[in-house]
């Protein structure tokens, strides 16, 4: 039976609290302290939206309780995407005064100075990796043979219904090509899962719930005060039950059930073991909801023109995309209503009052 820990936590407690759910979630069980430890945050928006990016009490929370547990070798791995600046994200959501502070060192997975993307040919039975890139599948050569922390949020998702640790291995593990996928997003983090359990020497996931994200995320999202941290060795099941907490049923959604059924995980709640907080879920009952982003996605990698998705984004033609989505998000949503939000979240939430006092 797999284990997810669940803590109540408050602004005044949050650091300490983090430590003893690593403990309860059993951390030293599943990492290995003779390997190094990548830190692989979640930068879903360069732009500061509460519960979209790994904050950085996670952060400081997560490298405190590994220094006392014994993980010297710690370092940070950032990834980008065509609509994400990692730099920038590390600026504005202050994950880069954390890392400063504690003297992690930060690496690209784009930058060929941090590391190389090599061939790799997995002994898994992968479902759709190798159809999508028949000309063979590439990995960052920095991520063999470590541990790896996932730092997720709880929120939802437009394509996934909801993310968190088994997506966060979507940006490192796959390069800034991984658009690709989106028409076969479920099968394609079932896949990731299989890798990471080939390549990594450990893996466990720490999920901030204490702002959630309700709507249609990972960026355009409803901020919920929930209160909550989880943590995991077992990924499929941290997902599951974050999804639960949500208001969903973790087993109708494609990328857990199908996990669990191939034993990557459990997905079913009946058998996994909570231990830390007696919650009684569904706490919420978020709904996804679409934004323009999904609307036009689910035209183009899951409507009618998904056959021949190809002309539009493996082509010169996806710029127009990528350019779409940066007014969309950053000149549109951000400035006509994200801001609003976060300035409200930052004087009337205690998790944006500390936020704040992060310099």
């Amino acid at each position: 039976m797999s284990k997810v820990a669940i803590l109540r936590t408050a602004p005044d407690r949050i650091l300490e609290d983090i430590e003893t759910l690593f403990r309860l979630a059993e951390i030293e069980k599943y990492l290995d302290k003779s390997r190094p430890v990548i830190l692989k945050d979640n930068i879903s928006w360069h732009l500061p939206m509460p519960s979209s990016n790994t904050t950085p009490w996670q952060l400081e929370g997560t490298i405190r309780a590994l220094q006392n547990a014994g993980y010297s070798n710690i370092v940070a791995v950032e990834n980008k995407t065509v609509v994400t600046k990692p730099q920038k994200g590390g600026e504005f959501n202050k994950l880069n005064i954390i890392y400063e502070k504690y003297g992690i060192p930060v690496k690209y997975n784009f930058r060929k100075e941090d590391m190389q993307w090599v061939k790799y040919q997995p002994r898994s039975n992968l479902k759709v990796l190798p159809k999508i890139y028949p000309e063979g599948f590439r990995l960052p050569d920095f991520f063999f043979d470590k541990n790896i922390i996932h730092l997720p949020t709880m929120k939802c998702h437009i394509y996934t219904t909801t993310t968190g640790a088994m997506k966060n291995a979507f940006g490192g593990l796959l390069s800034t090509k991984r658009h690709y996928t989106h028409t076969w997003i479920h099968e394609t983090l079932v896949d990731l899962l299989k890798i990471q359990k080939e390549i990594h020497s450990g893996i466990f996931a720490f999920m901030d719930g204490t702002t959630a994200g309700n709507g249609p995320g990972p960026r355009t999202l409803k901020p919920v005060e929930a209160n909550l941290i989880l943590a995991s060795g077992d990924q499929v099941a941290m997902d599951a039950v974050s999804a639960w907490l949500m208001g969903f049923d973790p087993m109708s959604i494609p990328y857990i059930r199908m996990a669990s059924e191939e034993g990557l995980g459990v997905g079913e709640i009946k058998n996994i073991e909570l231990v830390g907080e007696a919650i009684q879920a569904p706490l919420f009952q978020f709904q996804v909801g679409d934004n323009l982003a999904s609307l036009v996605g689910d035209f183009l990698w899951f409507g009618p023109l998904k056959r021949i998705q190809w002309l539009f984004f493996r082509t010169p033609l996806v710029y127009l995309f990528v350019l779409g989505s940066d007014w969309y998000h950053d000149r549109i949503w951000w400035q006509w209503k994200g801001k609003r939000i976060y300035a409200k979240w930052l004087q009337e939430s205690p998790w944006g009052q500390l936020f704040q006092k992060y310099n």
